[in-house]
């Protein structure tokens, strides 16, 4: 048997009467696209296409963006039609940690790497990059994915644009509903860098606004026993806990859709040490009194470089949000540490006075680069320094 390739080509096909929006009368573009596809030919000429039987069902699938496109492609698991907002993702691995990812409620999540999960070939895809252009370009769409054949091009176009991601909680839908005490199941991570590591305690709350296992792990592993707590659960009662430190987790939406959350970080800031990361970070900024603001199309990926404005260091780091605070708006005192410098925006914070800090990126690194994993021994560092005082 000989393996050959067989060419398909990419067609576009033209669909007219769909508005695009109410200011723009262009007609919607409906795209299939299609790949190379490996078969399999026989010595006596015959060909065998080699795929095995699918334990899971494939359907078709289109994806109406409110700019008036429509890509169809096919689907496997869930069925059905949803809502939310297209974002892209450049991380080149770590498809599983991403998809899986709570920040990621309300979102449709768009890998930019053509070998994501098995690096086979199917017979139909849809070119990422054609879509990614289109994000770049004209920011973060709402878009609509439906398997459901009953619904119309126009329906679907017309849910991607009366539904909006701005102002909605998202948080409460990923956030744990009672208080636990964090074990971990899966044992140590990263053993071969645990000699020689204190092995004093410390005892921290987590706030769950859509927290990643990988941050209760890394705290864990930096000796810190930890209670992780609902997004509603009251600044009163993680004051009675005792506890010697605070994180603010990472969430999905809009910092402005949780004025509940910023409340209670604003009672808790001063008291306690606390460290925000991501969506923590931006309730941490509103809480001091500053703003936060819808980017473009936001930072995703597992490759974005900062700079740590202390010592100079350039961190590449893995990031996910689409809103970033003003540091013109932060009040005096507060330190702007880190800086994206892919185009500037403030990525990381610090108020030594309130016993302060927080990231905008992952420093856990589920997936992505380890360059900011000490930054939880300088969370610990503060804790111990707060521990020393009493």
């Amino acid at each position: 048997m000989a393996t050959a390739a067989l060419d398909c080509p990419i067609t576009t096909h033209h669909l007219s009467g769909i508005a695009v929006s109410k200011k723009s009368p262009k007609a919607a573009r409906v795209f299939t696209v299609r790949c190379s596809a490996s078969i399999s030919v026989s010595s006596d000429g015959g060909v065998a296409i080699g795929v095995g039987e699918r334990p899971w069902k494939v359907a078709d699938a289109r994806l109406a963006l409110e700019d008036g496109s429509i890509w169809r492609a096919k689907s496997f698991g869930a069925s059905g039609t949803q809502v939310g907002e297209v974002v892209f993702n450049t991380s080149l691995t770590g498809y599983q940690e991403i998809l899986t990812d709570p920040s990621y409620a309300g979102q449709f999540v768009l890998m930019t790497n053509p070998h994501i999960g098995n690096t086979g070939v199917n017979f139909d895809d849809v070119d990422t990059r054609a879509i990614t252009r289109r994000l770049r370009q004209d920011g973060s769409l709402i878009g609509v994915l439906s398997t459901e054949e009953s619904k119309t091009d126009e329906e679907l176009l017309d849910m991607s644009r009366t539904w909006g991601i701005v102002g909605v909680d998202l948080i409460s839908g990923v956030s744990c509903t009672a208080p636990y005490k964090w074990v971990n199941k899966t044992g140590s991570e990263w053993e071969f860098n645990f000699d020689g590591r204190d092995t004093e305690t410390f005892h921290v709350i987590a706030y769950d606004f859509g927290i990643k296992h990988n941050i209760l792990r890394r705290l864990a592993s930096y000796g810190c026993n930890i209670t992780v707590v609902p997004s509603t659960w009251p600044a009163a009662k993680t004051l009675e806990m005792k506890a010697d430190g605070v994180i603010f987790s990472n969430g999905p939406g809009d910092p402005s859709a949780v004025p509940y959350a910023v409340e209670t970080v604003k009672e808790i800031i001063g008291k306690i040490p606390v460290f925000g990361i991501c969506m923590g970070h931006q309730l941490l900024g509103q809480a001091l009194g500053g703003k936060t603001f819808k980017m473009k199309f936001g930072h995703h990926g597992g490759n974005h470089p900062v700079r740590n404005l202390r010592n100079g260091c350039v961190e590449i780091s893995a990031q996910n949000h689409n809103y970033a605070v003003d540091p013109a708006s932060l009040p005096e005192g507060v330190e702007v540490t880190h800086v994206n410098l892919n185009d500037g925006t403030c990525a990381g914070l610090a108020f030594p006075k309130l016993k302060l800090m927080s990231l905008q990126y992952h420093p856990e690194a589920s997936p992505g680069p380890h360059d900011s994993d000490a930054v939880f021994a300088e969370f610990v560092h503060l804790m111990r320094q707060e521990k020393q005082k009493a």
